[in-house]
């Protein structure tokens, strides 16, 4: 797999940087991810649909020029955080979260990376995406 990228976003002095947002169940890498990306300069935001029943808070509160969504199987959210949650809960943070998917620009299931993999599919991503 590719190493991360380590360049930060220069764009024109008249143009503002887009907006990330990012979404996805919990332990699925968001904070990683959101803290690595700021690091690089890119503006992002944690957007905790997971949590709200408003199915479109991610765009009422954030409204990102990017929404990127990031999923997990249930059994790595577990490991990784060692998580004392049940399937159902799981199932109903996917389904809090479906408004959120099917407006995603960007969709990635972080189960078999580790946070350098994340980062590295992302910067990608971002790469052609942000002209």
């Amino acid at each position: 797999m590719d190493s991360p990228q380590n360049d930060r976003v220069t764009l024109p002095r008249n143009k503002k940087a887009p907006l990330i947002g990012v979404v996805g169940v919990c332990a699925s890498g968001k904070s990683t991810l959101i803290e690595r990306l700021s690091e690089r300069g890119y503006r992002v935001r944690h957007i905790a649909q997971e949590h709200s029943y408003v199915k479109d808070m991610w765009k009422r509160i954030t409204n990102p020029n990017l929404l990127i969504y990031l999923d997990a199987s249930f059994e790595t959210t577990c490991r990784r955080r060692k998580m004392d949650w049940t399937q159902d809960e799981y199932l109903e943070q996917k389904s809090r979260l479906s408004n959120a998917r099917e407006h995603a620009d960007y969709y990635l299931d972080t189960t078999p990376l580790s946070a350098d993999g994340v980062l590295s599919f992302v910067l990608k991503y971002l790469d052609k995406a942000i002209p």
